[in-house]
């Protein structure tokens, strides 16, 4: 890890004050920082450094803001939502606003802890939204260098805080989040499922020109068309059929570069009515097909 010049191999941190414009991103990232816990060292070090609200290791803590905290070495407990996790070199720890947790190394063997505070509106829509779960706290990624690449960009980013430093730090979260989402979806999923998802974009590649037929997709492919569903959302989020049309849209955008007038768009990509291709069009698009080349002018 490339932290800040200057600073302690084994222990660097930084709380952050937003501004009003800050805010009006809806997404502020509070601290950050790392430490290094040495076997049969008193946990947490430096603890007077911290905030009265995040010193209270004992008997848990209730912050008023998220944290994602990754261990890339050692081992300890995690607490949360009434589940005790094991944690091992590569767990990744989830701590929700408002909700009491748990964490600490082993005595024994103590821990390298990486972690990051934000808060804001965008985040709690996360939520809200599914895509953040208070029922989804621990997740073991394993080492994983560009998680570690992640932090440093947010411990760059907090500790020089040059001009939108906030709104870069927050970008390096999503990104984090992302990075933690994508590899535990992949790794739940049984490695055949990415074959069939990319069988079934080839079929629907082969005949993007045409009307789709998902049952004579599977059939070739081997597998019943509710498990083609099934899976191809598993691991895409999205339905076959969503993916067909968003593949089609795409190519009439290169068609509608090159000159070719929406009718005979429409027709070549296997739409008999010029005006529900239209309407298709402008939904996933928001911009009309008449419109489309006229929108990409500089």
């Amino acid at each position: 890890m490339k932290r800040p010049a200057g600073e302690n191999n084994e222990f660097f941190m930084r709380y952050i004050t937003a501004s009003r414009e800050d805010e009006k991103l809806g997404m502020i990232c509070t601290d950050a920082g790392f430490t290094r816990v040495k076997p049969y060292a008193v946990y947490p070090p430096n603890i007077d450094a911290h905030p009265a609200a995040f010193r209270k290791i004992a008997e848990g803590r209730i912050l008023p803001e998220f944290q994602i905290a990754y261990i890339a070495g050692g081992e300890g407990i995690f607490e949360a939502e009434g589940s005790t996790y094991k944690v091992v070199p590569g767990s990744v720890l989830i701590m929700f606003p408002g909700r009491r947790h748990r964490a600490k190394p082993v005595f024994e063997t103590g821990w390298d802890e990486y972690w990051v505070g934000f808060n804001g509106p965008f985040f709690t829509g996360m939520i809200e939204e599914g895509i953040l779960s208070r029922d989804r706290v621990f997740f073991e990624m394993g080492p994983h260098n560009q998680i570690l690449s992640i932090y440093d960009e947010i411990y760059e980013e907090v500790t020089t805080q040059r001009p939108l430093y906030q709104l870069k730090a927050c970008s390096a979260i999503l990104s984090l989040i992302a990075e933690i989402l994508s590899r535990s979806r992949r790794m739940l999923q049984p490695d055949y499922y990415e074959a069939i998802v990319e069988k079934a974009k080839y079929f629907m590649g082969l005949n993007i020109s045409g009307v789709i037929n998902m049952s004579h997709i599977a059939e070739q492919i081997g597998i019943s068309p509710s498990r083609l569903n099934t899976i191809f959302k598993t691991y895409t989020s999205m339905t076959p059929y969503q993916y067909y049309i968003n593949i089609k849209i795409h190519k009439a955008q290169s068609l509608l570069e090159e000159n070719v007038s929406v009718k005979e768009t429409a027709y070549r990509m296997g739409f008999d009515d010029q005006y529900h291709f239209s309407r298709l069009f402008k939904r996933k698009t928001g911009i009309a097909p008449s419109r489309w080349k006229e929108y990409l002018r500089p």
